[in-house]
């Protein structure tokens, strides 16, 4: 409920003013978000991967309504893809998408518009030599989020998908989306989302996460645990045991900046640990989303903007 309600004021324009003025703000952006540039982005991702993570790149960027920023947004993962295959770092790095930020929300043609340039990213992915997954938002562009996944994925099979817990229809996707080869994210959900759609109660949001653990790693797809949560590694690592998957059938994942002795302990031992890096001058939206799940975050923060 607390987070929910930040995420709602955080949409006011003020809030945005003060948030993105505060001199304090810079100072935990950069605990979540690699830089401003892709060659940030490209040096953070060096740094992750010699200490054997892997890591999957966001160029941040939502609810784009020019035709002309959404190019230049699919225009930057390009580039991104580009200096990846360059620097050797395709094999350890992928990279995220959202519809939002690649034009869903134009006024005419917007979906198209969107689905084209997650096709380019593609193309330009698999010239890599690497993978991308496209991030899920909320409830209401769910249904076209795993539309476009299945269309691209006719061309691009190894195209991952995202599913958030939190949402009551998830249980059902992620049978869906259980197929062999299928790469599927599965989150908590980080959106303010109606109780119609989707479970309030952490330990609703926490049980549904169990379950769709339990379809996605009983099936032959490929799964991403991404959580922070001690307790949902230790549901995953069971149910891995249980189902006889091995380090190289499914993966976990974590933010960047949260819980990195832990990310680097996953990797130690044996299993596959992916590094979720955003990266862009557009990060208010992501911070935001940061602070909601994290009330000592937010508490920081708030201590800050008043002693300064």
């Amino acid at each position: 409920m607390f987070g929910s309600t930040l995420l709602a004021v955080s949409r006011r324009p003020h809030v945005r003013h003060l948030v993105t003025t505060a001199p304090v703000t810079r100072r935990l952006v950069d605990r979540f978000v690699a830089g401003d540039d892709l060659g940030s982005a490209l040096a953070a991702t060096t740094e992750l991967a010699a200490k054997g993570l892997l890591v999957s790149l966001d160029h941040l960027g939502e609810d784009t309504l020019d035709a002309a920023q959404a190019a230049a947004c699919r225009d930057a993962y390009v580039d991104l893809l580009d200096g990846l295959a360059a620097r050797g770092l395709a094999r350890s790095a992928e990279v995220s998408i959202k519809l939002s930020a690649l034009g869903r929300a134009l006024p005419r043609d917007g979906e198209a518009i969107a689905r084209d340039n997650a096709a380019a990213i593609c193309a330009a992915a698999a010239r890599a030599g690497t993978t991308a997954t496209v991030d899920m938002e909320d409830h209401t562009g769910v249904d076209l989020t795993l539309a476009v996944v299945t269309e691209l994925r006719a061309e691009y099979p190894w195209l991952g998908a995202v599913l958030q817990s939190a949402l009551r229809r998830t249980e059902s996707d992620c049978a869906d989306l259980a197929r062999p080869g299928s790469r599927v994210r599965l989150v908590k959900g980080a959106y303010a989302e109606p109780a119609s759609v989707a479970f309030s109660a952490k330990a609703d949001v926490d049980e549904s996460y169990v379950r769709c653990l339990g379809v996605l790693l009983a099936g032959p797809g490929y799964p991403m645990v991404a959580t922070h949560d001690a307790a949902m590694i230790d549901a995953a690592r069971a149910l891995v045991a249980e189902h006889g998957r091995t380090p190289d059938d499914h993966e976990f994942q974590m933010l960047y900046g949260i819980r990195v002795a832990e990310q680097e302990r996953i990797a130690a031992s044996g299993s596959q640990m992916r590094v979720y890096l955003p990266y862009g001058a557009d990060w208010y939206g992501y911070f935001m989303r940061r602070l909601a799940e994290r009330p000592a975050n937010l508490a920081f923060f708030a201590r800050s903007l008043l002693s300064r």
